[in-house]
């Protein structure tokens, strides 16, 4: 799977393509979405041991949609970092109806 991108730009459109199942994008969105709930839990209740389950909910959400519904390998285990990025520009374009 590595083909090495350099850039962001060089990395979306393969990050889209390992994402072609609708219910995949959805728990991708659910899963990002309880993130950002999570987090603004977190910040208002100063719970700050709560942090440890927001990559088991962001990343748990996301994997079940690889594994059992596009059965593919997420692009997190190589990109990690693109791949983060990618969750989340994925989300504002649905949100904004870009995608």
């Amino acid at each position: 799977m590595n083909k090495g991108y350099r850039t962001f730009s060089e990395f979306y459109p393969f990050y889209l393509s390992q994402h072609q199942h609708k219910i995949c994008r959805v728990l991708h969105y659910i899963g990002s979405s309880l993130v950002i709930m999570l987090f603004a839990y977190i910040c208002l209740s100063q719970r700050w041991s709560l942090m440890l389950l927001l990559p088991i909910i962001g990343y748990g959400f996301a994997w079940v949609g690889h594994f059992v519904f596009e059965k593919n390998r997420p692009a997190t285990f190589e990109y990690p970092l693109y791949s983060f990025m990618a969750d989340w520009v994925m989300l504002f374009q649905a949100i904004t109806k870009r995608n």
